[in-house]
């Protein structure tokens, strides 16, 4: 079976100037604003009998529970359900939620239930990591899917436990502003780089002025709002954010040799060096003979006589060498002067690189 292989080369080179620029938006986030991971749980119901178990329990306790609260008093060991589920409920709280808003939920069963569909979600609190309640989720559970059986045959469609409530959680605490009144900002890069560092310092000292912007290490960059924006530290964040900036990446070539990937970055150099690269194929054929005596004959018995074809075929190849290259183009051009499979080749950058060849970090995944 032959394994086919990209090979993905960058060409980016060939834009002049700021062509490759990227927004800061896309490079950093301001220290301060980021998501928050909300959790809480709650009971599905309205299931065709498809729910919990009752050696689940957990959702017989929970239903005596609710239903106590709502002045119905119940012993949970007398009770018998099958359209009742127990989840746990995950939603993420964006930065700056206003009260009133709503964001998407995520049900998911936790008991034995073969499937949540067509069910509704009873109001769930859900809480952030001080354990304090930002948003209530309540809803119709949408999974996309089903699941039908009997004793001999059953039939499913991707995942039944698991659903979500689109706009089915209601914020009910706004996070604190962490930005309003500030005087000096921080932005955290995305992926630490010296250079790229320094280039986002220069990039808002270009625009705002010496002295606006420092690099404190290379995962940020302090920032000082100049007072013409002090009353106004978001229209500030907005135009920082647009500033464009060329990212640095180290020179790397990341191989998978379990999918048959190749990807390498614009950065990509290789020496000059010699490469020679042949295969060796050996084929064994067993093929057994019989071996019997003649029609009517009175002495003699059947054999089976062992027979084996071996072929070996090696390939020719000449010593090639590979030339300088300048440019990713290059490199991928000098590899496939030796006209090798992409399989062949995941080889010869792994012998490149020991050889010291290969100017970039090889990444095997």
């Amino acid at each position: 079976m032959k394994i086919k292989i990209c090979i993905v080369a960058t060409l980016l080179i060939m834009l002049p100037g700021f062509a490759n620029a990227t927004r800061i938006k896309e490079l950093a986030a301001f220290e301060g604003v980021r998501e928050n991971q909300l959790v809480g749980y709650g009971l599905v119901v309205g299931l065709s009998g498809s729910g919990d178990s009752d050696q689940a329990k957990i959702q017989l306790q929970s239903v005596a529970t609710m239903l106590e609260r709502m002045g119905v008093s119940v012993n949970a060991s007398q009770m018998k359900l099958k359209n009742v589920a127990a989840v746990m409920v995950t939603a993420t709280l964006p930065p700056f939620s206003k009260q009133g808003s709503r964001i998407d939920a995520l049900v998911s069963s936790m008991g034995d239930a073969k499937s949540i569909a067509g069910g509704t979600l009873i109001m769930a609190p859900l809480k952030g990591a001080d354990n304090q309640v930002y948003a209530v989720a309540q809803g119709p559970v949408l999974t996309n899917s089903f699941a039908f059986g009997g004793q001999a045959a059953s039939a499913q469609k991707n995942h039944p436990t698991a659903g979500t409530i689109p706009s089915g959680a209601l914020v009910e605490r706004e996070l604190p502003n962490t930005m309003a009144g500030k005087s000096r900002l921080t932005l955290n890069l995305v992926r630490s780089d010296f250079t790229t560092a320094s280039r986002v310092t220069a990039a808002v000292n270009e625009r705002f002025g010496g002295g606006t912007a420092t690099t404190k290490d290379p995962g940020s960059v302090s920032i000082a709002v100049p007072s013409i924006y002090a009353d106004k530290v978001f229209e500030f964040v907005s135009v920082v954010e647009n500033l464009d900036v060329r990212p640095d990446n180290i020179a790397r070539v990341v191989v998978n040799e379990r999918t048959g990937t190749i990807v390498m970055g614009e950065q990509v150099r290789i020496a000059t060096v010699a490469v020679s690269h042949g295969n060796l194929s050996l084929v064994i054929k067993e093929t057994p003979q019989v071996s019997q005596p003649e029609p009517l004959s009175k002495t003699g018995e059947t054999k089976v006589v062992p027979r084996t074809d071996m072929k070996v075929e090696e390939e020719s190849r000449r010593l090639t060498v590979l030339p300088e290259g300048s440019t990713i183009g290059d490199v991928v051009r000098a590899l496939n002067v030796l006209g090798v499979t992409p399989r062949d080749l995941i080889g010869i950058l792994q012998a490149v690189k020991a050889s010291g060849a290969l100017e970039a970090e090889l990444t095997i995944i």
